[in-house]
């Protein structure tokens, strides 16, 4: 009896479904990597949103500008980004969540007392692109040689499509109904946004941070694999890291003289382009190809995030303490109202 599972038996004899193979599993990968950005983009919008219902008269505008986007356009930046992440190759991808990684360790090492929470909101808006070739360069290497290695892709696309919509819908239920809902105590997500929005940020650090971890862990395996000789790998690791080191220097000092967005587009530029020089001297010409994907998509990823950019420069903005409310007030000043009258 003929069974679908009997049918991958039949692909190792055929040389162009092997490479048919490939392709779909680096189209799966792809949408994974996808998926996770979307789903820190959204919760992101979440968090952005609460902080302007907190003050909705000086912060309208902004709010304006959050509900204006179109969901038509963030499903055309999903399909766009899935593309990229599919064509980038793994060892640029490692690249990229190397980079990264190092850049983030070191901002996260010198941050001051005054702007911890804007230096880290700014993190996880930049580390969009950064995130998708984590994902992919993880699936890459747990998958690498495993026996259902399209069916175990396609199970971890369906978990990450699911948690998606539900960032989506919770997006949208915050959208609509947060500030209706938190000012007459109705329902539960928005109290719990109300009482405790940073609590959010604090989840999606140590997701990021594990989601990195894996990723920096993955890269560097599937960077080592292609050396044959310890001093292959130190010929490449040495010029890397001592580009990976002078890139960090510099844009450390390049966003403190000039924050904004011309400033971050610069930085990707800059990036991009001593990966560039770098693969030129010690890369193959199909890196060079998949770091001009890599601007494309780290300046795909910056467009998507201009509002929220703009949004994380308020200095006051990423206060996100969870305010009283006015029958809370009224019973603490109650309360205290008879200490204050007692006699001495």
């Amino acid at each position: 009896m003929f069974s679908l599972l009997a049918l991958p038996s039949w692909l190792p004899g055929l040389p162009s479904l092997k490479c048919g193979s490939s392709f779909l599993d680096s189209l799966l990968q792809g949408l994974v990597g996808a998926c996770g950005v979307s789903i820190l983009s959204s919760l992101l919008k979440v968090y952005f949103f609460v902080g302007c219902a907190k003050d909705p008269e000086r912060r309208q505008p902004e709010k304006k500008r959050l509900l204006a986007q179109w969901a038509s356009l963030e499903t055309v930046q999903l399909v766009g980004l899935a593309l990229i992440l599919t064509v980038v190759g793994t060892r640029v991808a490692a690249l990229v969540v190397l980079e990264f990684s190092l850049r983030a360790v070191s901002t996260l090492l010198s941050l001051g007392k005054g702007s911890q929470d804007t230096e880290r909101l700014q993190l996880y808006l930049l580390c969009q692109y950064s995130l998708g070739c984590g994902l992919t360069c993880g699936l890459s290497f747990l998958q690498e040689g495993a026996p259902h290695g399209t069916l175990n892709l396609l199970l971890a696309l369906g978990l990450a499509t699911l948690l998606g919509t539900w960032a989506r819908r919770l997006r949208r239920h915050v959208y609509r109904l947060y500030e209706l809902h938190s000012s007459q105590h109705y329902c539960g997500v928005c109290l719990v946004l109300l009482a405790g929005a940073q609590d959010l940020l604090e989840l999606l650090g140590r997701a990021l941070a594990v989601t990195f971890a894996v990723g920096d862990l993955a890269a560097v395996a599937l960077i080592n694999r292609d050396f044959l000789t310890t001093s292959e790998a130190v010929r490449f690791w040495t010029p890397l890291t001592i580009c990976y080191m002078l890139l960090v220097i510099y844009m450390q000092e390049e966003q403190r003289q000039r924050p904004g967005m011309q400033s971050q587009v610069q930085t990707v530029l800059v990036r991009m382009g001593g990966l560039f020089l770098l693969l030129l001297t010690v890369g193959r010409w199909l890196d060079l190809l998949g770091i001009l994907v890599s601007l494309l998509g780290e300046l795909w990823c910056l467009a998507g995030t201009h509002t929220l950019l703009h949004l994380c420069q308020l200095q006051d903005f990423p206060s996100q303490s969870p305010s009283v409310s006015v029958p809370s007030r009224r019973l603490l000043s109650a309360a205290a109202q008879p200490r204050s009258t007692a006699p001495s």
